[in-house]
């Protein structure tokens, strides 16, 4: 009985973490707290709530070669995953493609996918996996094209005066009315633009090199593998503060 009290109590507490509303500020990856299994390591970088998902999580997963995390399966939330280093090989309803360092694949609710390293090196990959406030709509993510896979090789850079861009995707999901995702190339000490806000949250992904970025006038420093979250409507801007160019995923949802 003591017990079943405790439990039900752990985890009412649990649900009240998970349901505070996630912070606009630096998740640094070196800081991020370390989860091993027997075929791979988990890091946790941010969990909480926003304006638009009642529940948001990112993680990192490490894969040893050769492994599997689990075996294939179907959840009811959104996910999207970005790999950081190495191959990992993404079967989404009986499709597969081996997808490299850049590429992402975003799973819509309800179908089945599944991750495997064939590799003989480790593959590391993030995962953003997320349930909307409002019900989900499976026939507008349907209609978008359903879930997908975007090989990095396949995207072209485009240059600009400060750097350059990739432009992934943007389109509705079952779980956002729009997701658009790009990656931006900054040249050395330039910022991105001027300090602004827009409607939807964006989260920002260091890939190479660093940065910092001003939210409601105070500087948060980056390197790569840090993440950065942006609520809706919060003023922010990021400046290359690397030798070189520096480069960042940045995607935005509502």
């Amino acid at each position: 009985m003591l017990r079943l009290a405790f439990f039900t109590l752990f985890s009412l507490i649990t649900r009240l973490l998970i349901a505070q509303s996630i912070e606009s500020k630096t998740y640094v990856w070196a800081e991020a707290p370390v989860t091993k299994q027997a075929n791979s390591e988990q890091r946790t970088l941010l969990e909480g709530s926003t304006t638009d998902f009642s529940h948001l999580k990112v993680h990192a997963t490490t894969l040893l070669p050769h492994q599997a995390p689990h075996p294939a399966h179907k959840h009811d939330e959104e996910e999207l995953i970005i790999i950081k280093e190495g191959k990992l090989t993404v079967t989404i309803e009986g499709k597969t493609k081996t997808l490299g360092v850049g590429s992402i694949a975003l799973m819509m609710p309800g179908d089945e996918h599944g991750f495997e390293n064939k590799e003989d090196t480790p593959a590391t990959y993030y995962v953003m996996r997320y349930a909307s406030k409002e019900p989900k709509d499976l026939e507008r993510g349907r209609k978008a094209g359903g879930s997908f896979w975007i090989d990095w090789n396949d995207v072209p850079f485009q240059p600009h005066d400060k750097g350059g861009i990739r432009r992934m995707f943007d389109r509705p999901t079952a779980m956002t009315k729009r997701f658009e995702m790009h990656v931006t190339t900054l040249n050395q000490g330039l910022w991105s633009h001027p300090p602004h806000t827009h409607r939807a949250a964006e989260i920002l992904l260091m890939v190479d090199k660093t940065a910092n970025e001003s939210i409601n006038g105070k500087l948060y420093s980056a390197t790569a593998g840090d993440l950065i979250y942006l609520e809706s409507n919060v003023p922010h801007a990021l400046q290359n503060t690397s030798q070189g160019s520096c480069m960042y995923f940045a995607f935005q949802f509502e």
